[in-house]
């Protein structure tokens, strides 16, 4: 069993930055892809971006191109998403999960508990 803990969530102003970190409690095996999702008030929980374990593999949500990026240091276990010119509508519970890479759900067996990212206009 893998426990996912994110840190970095909060408060930022339109245009502003942040940068969400994810790690495994415990010791766990760095194999996994990670992927990042995020869930608005009242919407469905949606794909962000992901990355293979190499980091060889990177995928976007179209939403999110060109503004995050998603990256891991795999000696420290990590998976991080920077995330730049954030909008209100970035808005969200972001949660890390780590499994398959690729932007479905069911891509990942493993999942924090979420962070919140609240962007004011």
């Amino acid at each position: 069993q893998v426990q996912l803990v994110e840190s970095g969530g909060g408060l930022v102003q339109s245009g502003g930055s942040l940068r969400l970190s994810c790690a495994p409690s415990g010791r766990t095996s760095s194999n996994y892809a990670m992927g990042w999702f995020r869930q608005a008030p009242g919407k469905e929980r949606e794909f962000v971006a992901a990355i293979s374990w190499d980091g060889g593999t990177i995928v976007y949500a179209d939403s999110v191109k060109g503004r995050f990026t998603i990256s891991r240091a795999n000696a420290k276990n990590t998976v991080y998403l920077q995330m730049n010119s954030l909008k209100p509508e970035d808005t969200a519970v972001y949660y890390c999960a780590a499994g398959s890479v690729g932007p479905s759900m069911t891509d990942y067996n493993y999942w924090g508990q979420g962070i919140q990212v609240i962007v004011s206009s």
